[in-house]
């Protein structure tokens, strides 16, 4: 007889498995968050607000999601674990009801030269299939096809011992790649300027060297003049060709200079080794400035930029080879395949087709399957990211999306919001951090936190529908429905930019004369232009300033202090006042805590268990020596001054026994950009997408250029910061400044002087410019997309 539980319910009661329809969360105190307890409904569509810092990333995804991949991934053996990233368990009492999450955030997609977008979604791979089966002449396996496979082969023998026997067997092995040999697959070859190496009308004495590093008297440069390879005091143009090889190509030689032994190397494999080795985001500015002037990337001659051997590029199917497809736009390149007619490949092209069509369908179609995978904007990375998941049959998964519709004209955020809506349909969680209102609109549900940002958020401020929150009396209820009104009068143009025949990318020989003095704003819909426009077409010896999305870069130990040079002040000031050297109050240097290296917390390798972070015993944290916390400035330690909030460090340096002019100058435009409450110390690790970018464009605002590029400084920007944004703009422009600003938010359209608007669509369907003009003009034309969602937008 059955003892089992019984399962019989009384009719039209729950079944239990009903009844888990909630994601409950109680008491997640990550980052920011206070102790925030609180109930997201599943298999619903819940954005979440909030003014940038206020704890929306912490909760979504540094909690929900973080902990719903560890518990996936301890599902693994603990072999498989070992090879996966550690993740730590967030700092919350409970999390019930989580379902599998996928992540679909902003992070760049890597800047390795090898990665396209074809290699990035597996349609490379289906294309390499496709030619391996039906490209004439038939070259070899898939491999064949592909730029990062090289063509190997080898011979040799080895011995088999059977018994008391040992023969030896012949072995012979080949592979067919399809890699370029001359540029090894990445479609491009650098050259090393000479004339930026050095004078050649000096000699090396007279100190001819212009790399950073190599001054005349340093040991770099030593190594040259007392080589005895050549003369030193000979002007380089006068060197013999034996001698300039000596200088510039020869091999590692060992040699006593000034009576220590030392390894002579040619100029151009020692600065290959020592500067063009390195990430260029993590070199010191002169250095890069350096780097940039001397090395340069040309397209490959040999195989013209497609990064193909000649083999792959000679077999085709109906006259188009693989690079020919790659290069296409992929709306194309989908009907091209859409015209293959094959019945052996039929659930490959349907396949194929299905990735492909997706990508029109995000809108992202005017792109090509060759484009460099880290030449793609953080809103391009993130649709790309997407097409995975459109046609994916899963359900009852969760999804979270880092403000999806960056980098979008208004013209598109209503197909991206259908796309949403079609993944909730399919009976998935759908979490949203956003700040547009137009996505915010289409919500089930919207948590909003708050109210500050830093500190003074980190709490839940309303839960509810969107018609509750614009009654909620919240910074983003109140702000809902701003609306940016038309200036009544614009500035005038002091002088123009002059861009004749602008080719790059898709643009279609476009003059045009961006005015300066003012501030000019340039749009229109993805993919139409506008960055191929201003970052590739100005001429570089114009005094711009561009400040563009690329991430910073930075560990944990980098903080806003050391990012934006306002710590060598601070340490300065220090060693002056107390009569000791910088170098103490570096917690990367001579002051740090022995103990922990100056991280301020000692972390623990578990293997393939999380590993544990605790805080260091001997500084408690501080991160420096105890003697260094004894020197003082204005009363205050060096720890004290990395845990101040911008604001309050703003007024620190401005006045009394502490004043520092050179500091509070750095503190007033972190300040300007809306980061006042962010502490001195705060690893950049922990900041989000937002404050990273303004972070950056207080940094630039010290730059002595006198024309600023930004884009999209609204990304991450809540609806009340905007406002704030826009007066820092006009302050600029104010102080002699000219602005110029690409960006698809129409509050910053309406405030302009002068828009710029490219058009009419995407890839070869952009390329012009439709409108020039004053957003008043734009708006009474309404003869563009984006005059009409302006018209629109300001209730014209």
């Amino acid at each position: 007889m059955s003892t089992g539980p019984k399962t019989d319910q009384a009719p039209g009661a729950r079944h239990a498995a009903d009844s888990h329809d909630v994601i409950r969360v109680h008491g997640a105190r990550e980052n920011n968050l206070k102790d925030v307890s609180i109930e997201i409904p599943k298999r619903r569509l819940t954005v979440f607000t909030g003014v940038s810092g206020s704890g929306k990333s912490s909760l979504v995804f540094d909690t929900i999601a973080a902990e719903s991949q560890r518990l996936i991934n301890e599902t693994y053996s603990a072999f498989v674990q070992g090879f996966m990233p550690n993740q730590a368990r967030p700092e919350v009492d409970v999390l019930d009801g989580l379902t599998t999450a996928i992540i679909v955030d902003q992070q760049r997609m890597g800047s390795d030269p090898r990665s396209t977008v074809g290699t990035a979604t597996d349609a490379n791979a289906m294309l390499r299939i496709l030619f391996s089966r039906l490209g004439t002449p038939h070259i070899g396996p898939p491999g064949a096809y592909s730029f990062n496979t090289a063509s190997v082969s080898a011979s040799g023998g080895f011995r088999v011992e059977r018994g008391e026997k040992t023969k030896t067997e012949k072995v012979t092995f080949s592979r067919t790649g399809g890699m370029c040999v001359r540029c090894e697959g990445r479609g491009k070859v650098s050259d090393i300027d000479l004339t930026q190496l050095y004078d050649d009308s000096k000699s090396i004495s007279e100190g001819a060297f212009t790399i950073p590093g190599y001054t005349a008297g340093g040991w770099n440069a030593r190594l040259y003049a007392e080589s005895g390879l050549f003369d030193a005091d000979k002007p380089i143009r006068k060197f013999t060709k034996k001698e300039l090889h000596a200088l510039l190509h020869q091999e590692p030689t060992r040699m006593k200079i000034a009576g220590i032994n030392m390894t002579y190397e040619g100029l151009i494999p020692r600065v290959t080794k020592s500067f063009l080795a390195k990430d260029k985001e993590a070199m010191q500015p002169h250095i890069r400035a350096f780097v940039e002037r001397a090395v340069t990337f040309t397209t490959c001659p040999e195989c013209d930029g497609t990064r193909l051997s000649e083999a792959a590029r000679s077999s085709k199917i109906k006259g188009i080879s693989i690079a020919d497809a790659c290069a296409m736009e992929i709306r194309d390149l989908g009907e091209w395949v859409r015209g293959i007619a094959e019945p052996s490949v039929t659930p490959l092209l349907t396949a194929l087709q299905g990735t492909l069509d997706s990508f029109t369908e995000i809108g992202l179609g005017y792109l090509s399957l060759d484009r460099p995978a880290g030449t793609l904007s953080g809103g391009e990375a993130q649709r790309v990211k997407m097409i995975r998941h459109l046609g994916s049959s899963l359900t009852d998964v969760t999804y979270v999306f880092d403000e999806p519709t960056v980098g979008l004209h208004p013209h598109d955020i209503q197909r991206m919001n259908n796309l949403l809506l079609r993944l909730r349909d399919k009976g998935n969680t759908v979490l949203v951090v956003e700040h547009k209102p137009e996505t915010i609109a289409i919500a089930d549900h919207v948590v909003d936190l708050g109210p500050g940002a830093g500190m003074a958020g980190g709490t839940v401020c309303f839960e509810g529908t969107v018609e509750k929150l614009r009654a909620s009396g919240t910074v983003t209820g109140r702000h809902l429905d701003d609306r940016a009104a038309l200036k009544e009068s614009v500035r005038e143009a002091t002088g123009t930019l002059e861009v004749r025949g602008a080719t790059a990318n898709n643009l279609r020989d476009v003059d045009v004369d961006i005015p300066l003095g003012v501030l000019c704003v340039v749009t229109g819909v993805a993919g139409s232009g506008k960055s191929s426009l201003l970052h590739g077409s100005i001429p570089a010896d114009t005094g711009v300033v561009a400040v563009d999305q690329a991430p910073i870069r930075g560990s944990r130990r980098s903080n806003p202090a050391t990012y934006t040079g306002l710590l060598d002040p601070i340490r300065k000031a220090f060693a002056k006042a107390n009569g000791v050297k910088p170098a103490l109050f570096s917690a990367n240097s001579e002051g740090a805590c022995p103990a922990c290296n100056g991280a301020g917390v000692i972390y623990t390798d578990l293997a393939m268990m999380a590993g544990v972070a605790t805080t260091c015993e001997d500084c408690e944290g501080k991160r420096f020596l105890a003697s260094v916390l004894e020197y003082r400035l204005g009363g205050r330690d060096i720890s004290e001054v990395l845990a101040m909030p911008v604001a309050e460090a703003e007024e620190f340096f401005g006045a009394g026994e502490a004043r520092l002019p050179a500091a509070h100058k750095i503190l007033q435009r972190l300040a300007d950009v809306g980061l006042g409450y962010l502490t001195l110390g705060q690893p950049l690790t922990t900041l989000s997408g937002g404050e990273r970018q303004r972070l950056k464009l207080a940094t630039h605002m010290g730059d002595k250029g006198g024309v600023y590029v930004l884009d999209e400084p609204t990304t991450g920007l809540h609806l009340a910061d905007v406002e704030q944004l826009l007066g820092l703009l006009d302050r600029l422009v104010d102080s002699g400044k000219s602005v110029i600003v690409i960006e698809h938010h129409q509050a910053v359209m309406a405030h302009a002087d002068w828009i710029i608007d490219l058009g009419p669509g995407a890839g070869h369907d952009g390329g012009r410019i439709v409108f020039e003009g004053t957003p008043a003009d734009l708006v009474a034309a309404r003869s563009t997309l984006t005059g009409e969602h302006l018209a629109d937008y300001v209730g014209a």
